[in-house]
């Protein structure tokens, strides 16, 4: 049965409130996630929180009262709680009806099969936690196998990153790597490296793209290092017709996502 728990003072509070912190992520090995949708993601990825957190009036919720249930059956913790409570571990004024917290799992490369894809999406240096889980979210809706965070990412378990995902954290392979074993483990296999960048002369829709095609987007200001960029088997850009000289990155690597998509749909 589900713990009663309404003060902020509880130890077990302020331990799940911890965690939006990458330090304390780091030491516990753990990581936050909220809402129905994502968690239900999860729930169907085969992965179940080993906590969670819902306020006394989201548990008539069907889908609530499931992952409840499924969490308690796996040996997990449920705990009912207010909504300020819930706020206070969410970062936001509305916060969503339930909060889990997971595990993390490996990163290494090692756990990544290019097999399983056609399609994958790789960052190098990126910043910003939205992007990072917009693109997980563009690989989700492409069937990439997943996303390579190549040097000092964003963390993709931290709350900002995992709510960008909207779930797709759950679905997608996530693996991080520097530069130089990235592309030791990429030359081991099959592979094409595509690379966007606004030095490129080739139009991205001008190849002919193979699979498994690696799509390399650089860091949100400085893009792709130029030996980077050297090491691509195909350097691309996108016409820009108007005053900005650039995409989003998230942006670039969805146009990128789905060029790649159609040709092999074709």
């Amino acid at each position: 049965m589900p713990r009663d728990i309404t003060a902020f003072s509880n130890p077990l509070i302020k331990r799940a409130r911890s965690l939006r912190d990458k330090k304390n992520r780091r030491a516990e090995g753990l990581f936050l996630a909220e809402g129905l949708r994502i968690l239900t993601e999860a729930v169907e990825s085969g992965r179940l929180p080993e906590q969670i957190f819902f306020a006394g009036e989201s548990a008539d919720h069907p889908r609530a009262q499931a992952l409840v249930a499924a969490t308690e059956r796996a040996g997990g913790e449920a705990v009912r709680t207010t909504r300020a409570i819930l706020s206070k571990l969410s970062g936001k004024d509305n916060p969503q009806a339930v909060v889990g917290i997971y595990r993390e799992w490996d990163t290494g490369l090692a756990a990544i099969d290019r097999s399983t894809s056609d399609i994958w999406l790789v960052a190098q240096a990126l910043r910003d936690p939205g992007n990072l889980g917009t693109m997980l979210r563009t690989g989700d809706a492409v069937g990439a196998g997943g996303l390579i965070l190549v040097d000092d990412c964003a963390d993709p378990f931290s709350v900002e990153a995992v709510r960008a995902s909207m779930g797709a954290l759950f679905t997608q392979a996530v693996a991080t790597a520097r530069w130089a074993e990235f592309v030791a483990w990429l030359r081991d296999g099959d592979g094409m490296l595509v690379g966007t960048s606004l030095d490129a002369d080739l139009d991205y829709q001008a190849p002919d793209y193979v699979p498994p095609t690696f799509i390399l987007t650089g860091n949100e200001s400085a893009g792709l290092p130029a030996d980077y960029a050297a090491a691509c088997d195909l350097l691309v850009k996108m016409p820009m017709r108007g005053k900005a000289d650039s995409l989003n990155a998230a942006v670039a690597t969805a146009v990128m996502a789905y060029e790649v998509l159609n040709q092999f749909r074709r």
